[in-house]
Parts: structure tokens; sequence; C-alpha cells
């Protein structure tokens, strides 16, 4: 069966993946129907994130069917449909075992540091990696992982009602955290991005207003907020001027949490901003198995319509030359999903 292979920065080869052995104890055979495109897909095409290596066979984001499972698997059976947590960890690491599998030093992402799911062949995942979802679409299960991702950015901040969070970056991780924003009562979320068309998709579709990112920003956050500025800044760029420079909008005695990665270097100024409003710097890596089930759920309940996300379609066949324009802003893309049946 045919994969799709990045075998360097910005070269796609299609190639021969051999379909998955019998799985073995606590393993599940899979296929994949959908994935998302991501910023760390792109990224890894472009030849920029830092935990990828080449050829590799990307896919993350993923709505899986089981084909078999292995012994010792009873929350999953051949024919369910699941979204899967990429997140392969040491379940006996001390870090693991106190509840923060998504850091485990051992932690490896299935389509970033293991071959992926952009294939058409099966292949075998840990079964425990699994999140069954037999009443949702592939289309909504590959979605799943995007929102635990932002998901867990949002318990990291822990806004309170009262708050207003500022979301720095539209794109899909920063659209996720928003997701989950505005389902907390009596908090205020806003959205910062350079793009205007994605300001109007939060605005039009998610009800969330948007600061245009440049220098009159800051002053269009303290009209917003009557001088207070953001309790909670959220930074889901990825872009080291913003990472550098985004303590400037949060309030005193706020919270600011990395969602983006970058590779550089930060740096900002200590005393007059970060120590005078004694801010607290959170990361957020990953997501925990809880986020996902939870997710499901809320999709299940029609809390989170993932319809209104997909805004582009790519046939798994029309990958190899099709792919590149999505690393391209101008596209529009809010997310776009690969078919691969």
């Amino acid at each position: 069966m045919k994969a799709i292979e990045f075998t360097a920065p910005e070269t796609i080869t299609l190639v021969d993946a051999p379909d998955a052995p019998a799985p073995g104890p606590g393993e599940a055979t899979v296929r994949t129907h959908r994935m998302g495109i991501c910023g760390t897909d792109l990224a890894c095409y472009l030849g920029r994130f830092p935990f990828f290596s080449y050829p590799r066979i990307p896919g993350h984001e993923l709505g899986l069917e089981v084909v078999a499972v292995g012994q010792g698997v009873d929350h999953v059976k051949a024919g369910d449909r699941c979204s899967l947590e990429p997140y392969v960890d040491d379940p006996q690491s001390p870090t693991s075992r106190s509840g923060h599998s998504n850091c485990c030093p051992s932690v490896e992402v299935i389509g970033v540091h293991t071959p992926g799911g952009l294939r058409q062949g099966t292949f075998n995942v840990p079964a425990r990696k699994l999140h069954p979802g037999n009443d949702l679409s592939y289309d909504q299960l590959a979605l799943v992982e995007t929102l635990a991702i932002g998901f867990h950015a949002v318990e990291r901040a822990r806004p309170r009602a009262g708050e207003t969070v500022l979301v720095i970056g539209a794109g899909p991780i920063g659209l996720a955290c928003l997701e989950f924003l505005r389902l907390i009562e009596g908090v205020t979320p806003l959205v910062m991005d350079r793009v205007p068309g994605r300001l109007d998709f939060c605005r039009e579709t998610l009800g969330i207003q948007g600061i245009l990112a440049g220098p009159d920003a800051i002053g269009a956050l303290e009209e917003r907020t009557r001088g207070q500025l953001a309790e909670v800044v959220i930074d889901a760029t990825g872009s080291p001027q913003s990472m550098s420079t985004c303590f400037d909008f949060a309030a005193f005695a706020g919270r600011v949490v990395y969602v983006g990665i970058t590779t550089a270097e930060l740096t900002f100024p200590h005393a007059p901003v970060f120590h005078r409003r004694e801010l607290t710097l959170l990361a957020s890596r990953n997501a925990l198995p809880q986020d996902f089930d939870q997710i499901i759920g809320l999709i299940r309940a029609g809390r989170i319509d993932t319809d209104k996300w997909i805004t582009h379609r790519l046939p798994f066949d029309q990958v190899p030359d099709g792919f590149a324009r999505f690393t391209d802003p101008s596209t529009g893309a809010i997310k776009a999903l690969i078919e691969i049946r």
C-alpha cells in the first residue's frame, strides 16, 4: 500500500508501506480514514520543527478504524471508530505515573518521532492510545487531537469568572483554545492575529472579538479592558517575536501560557514587565488522556461544532502536489483534512 513520506524539507514522496503484522499484546491494528493538517505538519514539511527527522511518514491528527486488536485489549474492538492520542509515553516513568504522560521524558509522538498515519494501509499503535467514538464521524475524530492541545493549554491557564483571556494567534491551536474559553461562564475571551480574515472567522463563527496585531494592539486591549489588560495571555503563535513580547499584554499578577513552540532562544526584559507585574509563565505541551475523552463528549453533546472548522479537503492522491499550498496563509485554510478513504 502507498504512504506519503516527507523525504527532506519541502520534498514529498509517495512510497510503499507494507500492512502491519498481527497486533501484539496491548496493541491494535488501525487504518486511517482522515488526517488533519496542523501547524506541526507544515513545520515538519518546511524543515522547521525541532523534533522531526527525515525521512518520515507524517500524520498524528487521525480519525481511525480499528482493524484488529491484540491480547489484553478490551476497550476497543475491530470496526470501532477512534481518535488517536499520538503521544506514546513510558507508563512506568515517574512523570507518567504522576499524571503527566503528555511530557514524559521518553514520549514519542506518532507522525513526528515515529512513522505516522498518512498511509493507505494498516499500522499498529498502543491500544491504550485509542479513544473510541463510534457515534462521531471520521472528520470529527480527526479534529480531537487539535482540540485537545487547546483544551490542555486552557487547563494550564485555569481562567476564572471575571477574567479576560487573550489568545494570540488564531491558527488551529489558538482556535482550539477559544472553543473552550467560550464555554467557561464569566470569562471574556479575546483573540489577536495579524490576518484580518482569521479575526473575521472568530467574530462571525465563534462570536469572539478580535484585535489586529500591530502598534495599536495594546491600546485596543486597554480600551476593551478599561486599562486592566488580560489576566491570562495564551500565545499560540510559535513566533519568537510574539513569545518575547506577549508579556506586555498581561495584567499585573497575570498568567502567560506558551502553547506555541519555537526552536529560537527567547529574550525579554525582566524588571520592567515580568518582575514588576509578578507574572507567571507556564508551558503547555501535548494533552492528557482525559482531555481526549472530555472533547469527544463535548462533540457528542453538540457543544463543539467541528464542521465550521473544516474549510479545505485534500484527497490522498493529491497530497504530493497539493500539500505545499497550505503553508501559505493566503489560502484561508482554518483546518484542512486529507481524505485517505
